[in-house]
Parts: C-alpha cells; sequence; structure tokens
C-alpha cells in the first residue's frame, strides 16, 4: 500500500480510500466485514461513510455496520482514519417535504448529528467530519462554532468538505483562518476520466489551501469498469446506458488501450486519478473482496508521459486551469 498526508495536515492515509455507500444495501453486513478485514490486511487505513447511508437496510444502517467492526475488534480502530459525513435527513419526507430541521448543517443539526453517527459507529472521535454538500442557508460563523465545539471535545479531529465549489472552499478557509481555526483539509468531489470539471477551479483552490482531493464516482458509475458483472449492474440506469451509448466509440478506445497493456479498465481509471495532482485518492466501492483486491491493483500501474497524453487524447479534460481554458 501506498500512503500519502491527508491534505496539509501530518496524518497518513492510504492512496486508496474504501467507501462504503453499498454497505446494509447491496452488501449484506456478512460480506461488508470481510472487505473491512481485507481491507485492513491489504493496508487500507482510509474508511470513508455517512449518517446517510444504508439504502435498503436504512438510514445509518452502514454506520452501524462499521461500528459493529470496530466493537468485534479490539484495538482496531486506532489503525483506520474514520471518515463520515453531515447533511443528509436522517427520517423520511413527509407529503409537505422535509420534516423541520432533518438536513442541512445547522449547529443544532451538526451536533445531533454527531452524536448519532458517535453511537452508530461505537466510537467516540470521528477523524474526518465533512459537510457532504454545502448548505447556503447556513452563514460560514455558525458552521465553524458548530465544528470548533467538536474538535474542542475531542469528538471530531479534521473538517473536509464534499462537491463544494472552489469558492466555497475559499470563503470556508479565509474564515476559519480569522477564527484561528484548521479548516477544511479535504475535498470529496466528482472527478474521473469522463467528468474533468473540478480541475478548472476546485483543484487548484484545493491545491493553494492545502485540501487533499478525494474522488468519488472514480469509475463513472460503471461506464470504465470494463464490462464486469459489478458494471453491468450499475449501468443498468436509464442516464449510465445513455452515457455508454454515446460514449460507445470513447469507451472502446479506453478498454483497448487497458487491454494492450495488460490492465483491466478499473484499475487503469483508478491508476489515473493517482496520477493527478492534487489527489490524496480515490474512493471506491467494492461490493466483494475481489473487487477490492482488484482496486488495490491500480497502485502497480505506472503510466508515462505517453500513456496519460493518450488518455487526454481519449477523454479530453476542460483544458486546464480556469481561466486559461477559456480565456486568452
Amino acid at each position: 500500500m501506498d500512503y500519502t498526508h491527508l491534505g496539509r495536515t501530518g496524518t497518513s492515509v492510504s492512496r486508496i480510500v474504501l467507501g462504503t455507500m453499498n454497505f446494509g444495501d447491496r452488501t449484506s453486513e456478512e460480506d461488508s466485514i470481510a472487505i473491512l478485514d481485507r481491507a485492513l490486511e491489504l493496508g487500507v487505513n482510509f474508511i470513508d461513510t455517512a449518517n446517510g447511508y444504508g439504502g435498503s437496510g436504512g438510514r445509518g444502517a452502514t454506520e452501524e455496520i462499521i461500528g459493529r467492526w470496530f466493537a468485534a475488534r479490539p484495538g482496531v480502530r486506532d489503525d483506520v482514519v474514520l471518515a463520515t459525513k453531515v447533511h443528509s435527513p436522517m427520517v423520511d419526507p413527509t407529503a409537505d417535504g422535509d420534516v423541520v430541521n432533518a438536513r442541512g448543517a445547522s449547529a443544532w443539526q451538526v451536533r445531533r448529528e454527531a452524536i448519532g453517527s458517535l453511537k452508530r459507529l461505537q466510537t467516540d472521535r470521528i477523524d474526518l467530519y465533512q459537510f457532504h454538500h454545502i448548505d447556503r442557508h447556513i452563514p460560514w460563523q455558525e458552521l465553524w462554532q458548530s465544528m470548533e465545539v467538536l474538535v474542542a471535545k475531542g469528538e471530531v479531529v479534521y473538517t473536509g468538505s464534499s462537491n463544494f465549489a472552489a469558492w466555497n472552499i475559499a470563503q470556508a478557509n479565509e474564515i476559519a483562518k480569522h477564527r484561528h481555526f484548521l479548516g477544511l483539509v479535504s475535498e470529496q468531489s466528482l472527478y474521473n476520466l469522463t467528468q474533468r470539471s473540478i480541475e478548472l477551479e476546485v483543484i487548484p483552490a484545493a491545491q493553494n489551501y492545502g485540501l487533499g482531493i478525494l474522488p468519488w464516482s472514480p469509475l463513472a458509475g460503471g461506464l470504465l469498469s470494463g464490462g464486469s458483472t459489478d458494471a453491468a449492474a450499475r449501468s443498468g440506469s436509464e442516464r449510465i446506458t445513455s452515457q455508454r451509448e454515446r460514449r460507445r466509440d470513447q469507451i472502446a478506445g479506453y478498454e483497448a488501450f487497458a487491454k494492450e497493456r495488460g490492465w483491466t479498465p478499473s484499475a487503469l481509471g483508478l491508476a489515473w486519478l493517482l496520477h493527478q495532482p492534487g489527489v490524496t485518492g480515490p474512493i471506491i466501492g467494492p461490493r466483494t473482496v475481489a473487487q477490492l483486491e482488484s482496486a488495490v491493483s491500480a497502485l502497480d500501474i505506472h503510466l508515462s508521459a505517453e500513456d496519460l497524453a493518450a488518455l487526454d487524447e481519449l477523454f479530453p479534460g476542460p483544458g486546464g486551469q480556469a481561466p486559461e481554458a477559456y480565456a486568452w
């Protein structure tokens, strides 16, 4: 396993991040536990979840599975950098919409959801507590006050963001600086060969402020998985089916590129991300131990400048950083 620092912090994390969104939903608890055990054996020490994950198992089910895993394995907790998120509603909406105060990142909501996550995870701390989405209705003075309290109590170590725009990152960390608070240390963004928009502004902002980039959907919902059984299952939605049809020649060229070099398409997609500036590690979402092991094999792929140029030709990015990408 390869390791790097989590953003500008001194904490070392694995360059493959174990995402757990399938746990309790498409992946049984037994299989989830097996994946967690094998990940630890492979050196994966960075686990990402969210309060609302659980799918058919119910909101919070994923955190509960991880909590039972910790409880059954004394000492393991201190080997893991644990990340979870706050923002998603934890109760079903009514006919009139969301239940009052069910969603968002108010100080009241953050405190309540932190307590809930700590209980479900059976731990005394969250190593990386992330705003799952930007909450435009809450001033940063309130957002940071809630996090400062959690950090002071020892219940949160670092804070991060997910799905933030570049100006959200700048605003957040400038205000944190004036409060003498560390601020955001990571950003989770949609990033893969087919979706490179964050290269315009998010990645430059993250690098400037010392945030590690954690790409989610690194294989574009199965488009870059090479037609595996899991990819076929993931690609069953109308949106993915439409994209596959629209990108037929592009995907065929990509799969041929991987095959010529003896790589699986899924490992190549992850390896490309590992070669991008500012990326801490892609968040993988394996449903089986075999998929986990396949993902970890991406660390063995070393792309040459020619390989990277060929992939840029197959999947053109936005043209670099803004504003040069679109202006003189």
